[in-house]
């Protein structure tokens, strides 16, 4: 499967100064496979290891951590030589050894011409962390979402059809009528096999979504699995009641988080830290409410209100019990379809590197999301379905006078009073 981080590992070889590269990301979006691609593609050797599975090697970095010396090591035991210039040395699930995560500071400092990629879960790095220093400042982060939808369609064979919609998203003109249908009729399957690479594969082999299903029944239990591992029993069960309350918190006409659906009397108190869990881990996506669209976008949060979204869109398909047919035969008018689709809008802005903000004006208009473009603040209104009118986007230019506004829907592309018309399965030119 290709991947568009791929190039950002590219640009990042070849820079003359580099530091190690740490590829985040929640368990089974891709980073071992896109990793030993990379090795593959654009270097001569590659020195791998897998500190789950290799307990000898975790064991030589779980003392002396000596960059020189464990260069050294790695040569007489894989038996070949590690040059600076043609070998990646790959250090998979750095988070079971927490003093392999600490040496990439030495790396850094003292063999900074090696290459070094280290790849971990975003739970596992940034929580479980007992004995052993984060190397802040010594690492160049990335991290690796579920495929997005130009992904997928690549998966797919659709290079001719990414192109045609990157040409009519530049040009603010229709796609011919045969192929916007044909870009939806495959962004309503995207909603369904999601993007996580496994599900993917899975419906790649006959084209059938169900199959997409026990893939993600397996990657919700290794979830489940996590709470239990790196989290106390009680804390176990205040995370589980919070991922399990998200389909009905956004079913909701107002998708707020309510400590109060998790469980009667719920509080931040008690449930704060459950979602702080789940964001670390990568599982959910967090979108903040902004009082005001001026910049910076993170001076004006409101610290109590925020929506909770799914990864994976697949995955709250899955999780929520919608039968498939249902989101392939026109449901866009219902409440959870709404849901849906702004859950797909989330996963796709944050794969493309965008922080997650919504605007909301008490209960007379809200903004599903705000997005900070270099010195640009631009407003995101969503649809589910082909009609686009709302009262929300107008008060919002009325107040705010923003330069550019986009409406996300069904409906073709174009231009009209100042807003531009982006269908639902072209969010990836954004």
């Amino acid at each position: 499967m290709q991947r568009t981080l791929m190039q950002k590992l590219v640009e990042w070889k070849d820079r003359t100064s580099r530091m190690p590269l740490l590829l985040y990301g929640a368990r089974q979006v891709g980073k071992t496979y896109l990793l030993q691609e990379f090795g593959q593609q654009y270097f001569r050797d590659t020195i791998y290891i897998n500190f789950e599975t290799d307990a000898a090697l975790a064991s030589e970095f779980s003392r002396d951590i000596d960059p020189v010396r464990l260069l050294n090591t790695l040569e007489i035991f894989f038996n070949k030589k590690i040059d600076p210039d043609s070998t990646v040395i790959i250090l998979d699930e750095i988070q079971a050894c927490e003093r392999a995560l600490t040496s990439l500071k030495y790396f850094s400092e003292r063999t900074p011409q090696y290459h070094i990629v280290a790849a971990g879960s975003l739970l596992g790095v940034t929580v479980n962390r007992n004995q052993h220093s984060f190397p802040v400042g010594k690492v160049e982060p990335l991290t690796l979402y579920p495929l997005d939808f130009e992904e997928f369609l690549l998966a797919l064979g659709q290079e001719a059809l990414i192109s045609a919609i990157r040409e009519a998203y530049a040009a603010d003109s229709g796609l011919p009528e045969a192929l916007h249908a044909k870009a939806l009729e495959l962004y309503k399957t995207y909603l369904v096999v999601g993007g996580m690479p496994g599900a993917v594969w899975a419906y790649l082999k006959e084209r059938r979504m169900l199959d997409a299903a026990p893939v993600q029944n397996l990657i919700l239990s290794s979830y489940v699995a996590d709470m239990s591992k790196y989290a106390s029993p009680a804390e176990t069960t205040r995370i589980m009641a919070c991922f399990d309350s998200i389909p009905t918190q956004l079913a909701k006409e107002n998708r707020k988080f309510q400590y109060k659906v998790v469980r009667k009397g719920g509080s931040a108190t008690l449930f704060g830290p459950s979602i702080d869990w789940l964001t670390a881990a990568g599982i959910v996506l967090k979108c903040a409410r902004i009082e005001h669209p001026f910049m910076p976008l993170a001076a004006h949060l409101d610290l109590g209100a925020f929506k909770l979204y799914m990864a994976d869109t697949g995955l709250l398909v899955l999780k929520s019990g919608i039968p498939a047919q249902l989101l392939l035969s026109g449901w866009e008018n219902n409440t959870f379809s709404g849901a849906i689709a702004e859950n797909y809008a989330a996963t796709s802005l944050k794969a493309k590197g965008y922080q997650l903000y919504y605007w909301e004006s008490g209960s007379t208009a809200e903004i599903d999301f705000v997005l900070q473009q270099n010195a640009d603040i631009m407003p995101l209104e969503l649809k589910a379905g082909i009609h686009a009118k709302s009262r929300s986007l107008a008060v919002y230019r009325e107040r705010y006078k923003p330069a550019h506004a986009i409406r996300i829907s069904q409906k073709n592309f174009g231009l009209e009073n100042g807003i531009k018309s982006v269908p639902l399965y072209a969010m990836f030119c954004l």
